[in-house]
């Protein structure tokens, strides 16, 4: 099925829930991974999501992606308040002061390449945690999952205007915080 985007090209939208969340589920499990900065939460989050989905089988496909996003996000939000509400009370200091490592590689990329890729990966990491949690969600949204303008609105629930806003200001920090570490 084909359905003109704002911009007046075809997309090819997915024939069936299926289809879509097997094509979502890497983006999808890297975005909640820089949210939630641990491996398991975030697998359990993008579970979440997909399951949570299958209640929206009968809606038509072309409003997938922005439903999806905004469920995903919206599970990520949860679990980084459970998890600040747990650290706050329950928690020992050291687990606290515990930052997890990401272990992200890229299996056909040579040693030297694959290592660098990682360092490059995770200092984007470290500056996306750097930034506000808007500017943040609009930036991954917009530039890693490549999402359009309406569609990154729908999912964070604001306006273009302020998603615009949000990106503008984070590709400002994140370029600052980038070039200082360089």
């Amino acid at each position: 099925m084909l359905v003109t985007s704002p911009s007046l090209s075809p997309i090819a939208l997915p024939a069936s829930l299926d289809a879509f969340l097997a094509g979502i589920g890497p983006r999808a499990f890297r975005f909640a991974e820089a949210g939630l900065r641990q491996r398991d939460d975030a697998l359990d989050a993008v579970q979440d999501a997909m399951e949570r989905m299958l209640g929206y089988r009968e809606h038509p496909a072309e409003e997938w992606t922005p439903l999806f996003w905004s469920i995903l996000r919206r599970r990520i939000i949860d679990l980084q308040r459970r998890r600040s509400f747990r650290l706050k009370f329950w928690a020992p200091q050291e687990e606290q002061d515990q930052d997890s490592t990401l272990d992200w590689a890229d299996h056909t990329a040579g040693p030297a390449q694959q290592h660098e890729q990682q360092q490059e990966y995770a200092q984007l990491v470290q500056a996306l945690r750097q930034l506000p949690a808007r500017q943040r969600e609009a930036f991954s949204l917009r530039v890693l999952q490549e999402l359009d303008v309406a569609t990154t609105a729908k999912a964070m629930g604001c306006s273009e205007g302020s998603v615009k806003t949000h990106l503008s200001r984070a590709r400002d920090a994140l370029q600052k915080q980038l070039e200082a570490t360089r």
